[in-house]
């Protein structure tokens, strides 16, 4: 059996900070609802289906998101989370809600979005909008209590008694290793067996001696370190004739489905994390790269290949994830959209149904 988890962006709020950066009442909604095509062929703008241009200030929104998710067979939402250092975070409102009504009661866990907020990518060159700081022991030792009631949600993801704690970017993360460390140990003094670290990396990384469970990659990019010259150049390419033209960077989705064979990876220790769609030209406009060409069929054979993978791994925790459920001017996402209605989720739907009939 595969569990598969979709990470989970808990924005689509106004917020003060995004209010003062790019006008008020901003959301991911407004570059959204504003992108246009940017050469033949482009689609744009993608534009929500049934569930609309919702407010996850609303339980209504957060149920009806569960709901589907649900029904196609999702496991759980990986909720990112941003601690910014001496307690700062942003975007908390909507999981904290969550927590605080005990609904929807759909099972979730929490991604570490480790990472400066910069404005490079709309604009705003060389802008930091709010730095990712380390602070040292005591930061840390607070985070960890501010997630302690999450933690002991029964809907919280946990695995060998350890709730599950995704970082995004540990390759900058200082002293990582007395990080993992510590929150194991405050997290046995709270009656679990640890904390079930999963690190997002390049697949060269050894996560083990930093104290991780499990490793994950993402983004096309990700796995050209250790997988076939073609691909490289395939990005390679794509970039030079970005930059000449000053289009985005264009590859065929098609392509990756093609040559993205996790079976043939040199390196099979890992979860692998699949992208249904990708265009974040919406934020980005020609600085951005787009999954040209995405079909809910084609994704379909793209899932198909990485269940395969996890079931062939015969890993004690077979988990497959999804970028993402929600990330809509990122042009990467999960949920109904006016072009394609519910496509993606009976994808995963009719492909869990058919492995499970097969036995």
């Amino acid at each position: 059996m595969v569990t598969l988890l979709a990470f989970y962006l808990p924005q689509y709020h106004p917020i003060p900070e995004n209010d003062a950066w790019w006008g008020e009442g901003f959301t991911e909604w407004t570059n959204t609802a504003k992108a246009k095509p940017l050469f033949p062929g482009h689609f744009q703008p993608n534009l929500p289906g049934e569930l609309g241009y919702y407010d996850l200030r609303s339980p209504e929104a957060r149920e009806a998101q569960a709901n589907l998710a649900r029904d196609a067979g999702l496991g759980g939402f990986i909720y990112w989370h941003y601690w910014f250092g001496n307690g700062k975070q942003l975007l908390e409102r909507p999981f904290n809600e969550v927590v605080e009504s005990g609904k929807p009661d759909f099972p979730f866990c929490l991604a570490w979005a480790n990472q400066s907020w910069t404005g490079i990518w709309h604009g705003l060159q060389n802008k930091t909008l709010i730095e990712q700081t380390y602070p040292g022991r005591e930061d840390h030792i607070a985070h960890f209590h501010s997630l302690l009631k999450a933690f002991r949600d029964p809907r919280y993801i946990k695995l060998d008694n350890k709730p599950v704690f995704f970082v995004y970017e540990p390759a900058t993360f200082p002293e990582l290793k007395a990080f993992t460390a510590l929150w194991n140990q405050l997290a046995i003094e709270n009656g679990f067996s640890g904390i079930y670290f999963i690190g997002i990396n390049h697949l060269k990384w050894d996560y083990r001696k930093d104290g991780f469970n499990e490793m994950t990659v993402y983004m096309a990019g990700h796995y050209v370190d250790t997988y076939q010259e073609n691909i490289f150049r395939s990005l390679k390419n794509s970039f030079k004739r970005h930059i000449l033209s000053r289009y985005p960077m264009v590859i065929k989705y098609k392509y990756i489905v093609k040559t993205y064979r996790f079976d043939k990876f040199p390196n099979r220790d890992f979860i692998p994390c699949i992208l249904p769609n990708w265009d974040n030209t919406p934020r980005s406009k020609h600085r951005g790269m787009v999954f040209q060409g995405s079909t809910p069929e084609l994704f379909r054979q793209h899932l198909k290949s990485a269940i395969k993978f996890v079931m062939q791994n015969n890993r004690k925790h077979n988990l497959l994830i999804i970028k993402s459920w929600n990330e809509w001017a990122e042009g990467n996402y999960l949920e109904p959209d006016v072009r394609w209605g519910r496509q993606y989720l009976d994808a995963i739907k009719d492909t869990l149904r058919e492995i499970n009939s097969a036995g």
